[in-house]
């Protein structure tokens, strides 16, 4: 009798109907619960708006917010997103289903190449992995462009790995290989140039790390540069022709201002990426360090000028990581495409690795369920706002719940763990890992509808006509143009249009005083203004007599009519 039950636990991955069953759990509560939550602005407010004017006006050439053209990333998201829309109708969840399946995708690919490179269990093992990552499940919930453009450098990496492995026949070499080059040129779609640099820099590294200098002619350059020219240029020679001012401003100010320049403000610690690698692998944190060094390390036995996939993701990660390190832009998201890459050596590591690894990563996952539970009673006292005190204390029992599954699925993980019992180990991580993430995402709904100021919509929608001209006094609601369905006039605010309202100056009124002018104006001819402004531009502006009736507020912004 001891010998199925052995198999039952320690062969995991041979079990294709538990494979599925976990893949289709994932799934489903992955594209559930992309409609749990507001869209939170800044990011998620302003891709939506992106994908719904695209979607009302019809225009799927040139991109604009807030009805002002705006060329500051390419369009592969925004078509997504509108297409979802197309199909879907507007919605939170329609919003987010591009980067919800980009996650889900992600998943499969990695645990796919995997299976063909490494063997089923590490196969099975990094689609545990990554599909529990907190960063990979965090980001696969938020309507950003760094999952979309993960989603499609994961297939770079895959295909790639697929194509050069050993055993690759010619046919299955050129096939992925051209797969791998559609997908860079859906990574520069995604994200712009980077989706082409840092492959290349990423394979011409690695050419100089093993010399196998013969690798190039597998690659099908020739073949490979005709597929993504043809995919990645038409857009860009469209827009181009309609928009001759696109290409200097993407190009110069998009790229090399953005990688070498401070202006955009976005500079961080050196060591931020660093940080974030270690949290964004919770809960395989524990064992990090052990996988890239084994990346490092060479196969007993195989041929000097053999394919080393182990080090080409190595050298993925730890080039990405480097990369923007460099870079004088530092925002969160840059890190996510490293995750797959950092997945799969996990799963090699933990095919192959020490008990002890298993046992100290189960027991750092304790430690953050019971981080959390310490967090919980000191969670008001975080909140930047006073007002935002109550959000924080409703945030606490959902942290609360999310502490006890971590401690909870860490300690039965280390039971596993000490018990030799290596896939159920596995699949209590990863379950606990993906539960935690879930619930703390979930859990943040009543922060992020304060931020996006839906509570003020039903006051708004009162008062709105087909004719009501709407203005943004000093302020730019990312989220509340969406919900809205309606662009606003900026006032006083250029920030990311600048660009754009250099274009089409008619579209923004530069000072505050022309507003009042205007303002005044319709008031007294009786035709109805609204306008979101901040607090202290209220104050001022209704110590000077203009006409300010508030029809809603938050702590944030106010929103007045020039009607009494």
């Amino acid at each position: 009798m001891s010998a199925p039950h052995s198999s039952l636990h320690h062969n995991l991955h041979d079990n294709r109907t538990l494979v599925w069953s976990l893949f289709a759990a994932f799934a489903l509560v992955t594209l559930y619960m992309l409609g749990a939550r507001t869209l939170v602005p800044p990011d998620e407010g302003r891709y939506a708006e992106m994908a719904r004017e695209m979607f009302v006006s019809g225009d799927w050439v040139t991109t604009r917010l807030n009805g002002i053209k705006y060329f500051e990333k390419p369009p592969l998201q925004t078509w997504m997103n509108a297409l979802s829309f197309t199909l879907f109708g507007l919605g939170d969840w329609q919003a987010r289903l591009w980067t919800g399946l980009c996650g889900i995708g992600g998943v499969l690919i990695t645990a796919y190449a995997g299976t063909r490179v490494f063997g089923a269990r590490v196969g099975f093992y990094a689609g545990l992995v990554l599909g529990s990552c907190f960063y990979w499940v965090a980001c696969s919930q938020i309507d950003s462009l760094d999952m979309g453009l993960s989603g499609m450098m994961t297939i770079v990496l895959c295909s790639l790995l697929l194509g050069q492995r050993d055993g690759a026949s010619a046919a299955e070499n050129r096939n992925w290989m051209l797969v791998c080059w559609a997908a860079m040129a859906l990574s520069v779609l995604s994200k712009g140039l980077i989706g082409l640099m840092l492959p290349g820099g990423i394979l011409v590294t690695y050419t100089l790390v093993t010399l196998q200098w013969r690798l190039w002619t597998r690659l099908h350059l020739v073949k490979g540069l005709i597929v993504f020219l043809a995919v990645a240029a038409p857009w860009f020679i469209l827009v181009a022709m309609r928009n001759p001012e696109q290409p200097a401003f993407f190009f110069i100010h998009e790229h090399w201002d953005r990688f070498f320049k401070t202006e955009h403000h976005r500079e961080q610690v050196w060591y931020v990426f660093f940080v974030l690698t270690a949290v964004g692998m919770v809960p395989w944190l524990g064992m990090l360090a052990q996988s890239m060094v084994l990346g490092a390390r060479k196969v007993a036995g195989a041929d000097p000028g053999a394919f080393r996939p182990r080090l080409m993701l190595l050298i993925w990660a730890a080039f990405i990581i480097l990369f923007f390190t460099k870079s004088n832009s530092k925002l969160p998201g840059y890190i996510l495409p490293v995750f797959p890459a950092l997945a799969l050596l996990t799963a090699i590591y933990l095919d192959t690795g020490s008990r002890m690894a298993r046992v100290v990563t189960a027991a750092l996952m304790a430690l953050v369920g019971a981080a959390l539970l310490v967090t919980v009673p000191f969670m008001p006292g975080l909140s930047g706002r006073a007002t935002e005190v109550v959000l924080y204390k409703g945030y606490q029992p959902w942290v609360l719940v999310a502490g006890f599954v971590a401690l909870f699925g860490g300690a039965l993980a280390l039971l596993y763990a000490r018990q030799m019992k290596k896939d159920l180990f596995v699949v209590v991580l990863a379950v606990t890992g993906f539960a935690t993430t879930q619930i703390m995402m979930a859990g943040f709904e009543p922060l992020g509808r304060a931020r996006a100021g839906t509570a003020m919509l039903p006051a708004i929608q009162a008062e709105l006509t087909p004719d009501t001209k709407i203005y943004a006094v000093g302020i730019y609601e990312q989220s509340m143009t969406f919900y809205m369905r309606r662009t606003v006039t900026l006032v006083a605010y250029t920030d990311e249009f600048s660009f754009g309202l250099q274009q089409q100056p008619e579209l923004g009124i530069p000072t505050v005083p022309l507003f009042v002018d205007r303002w005044m104006a319709d008031a007294a001819a009786g035709r109805r203004n609204l306008a979101f402004m901040p607090e202290d531009i209220y104050n001022s502006l209704k110590a000077q007599g203009v006409p300010l009736r508030i029809i809603a507020r938050d702590q944030r912004r106010l929103v007045v009519s020039n009607r009494q």
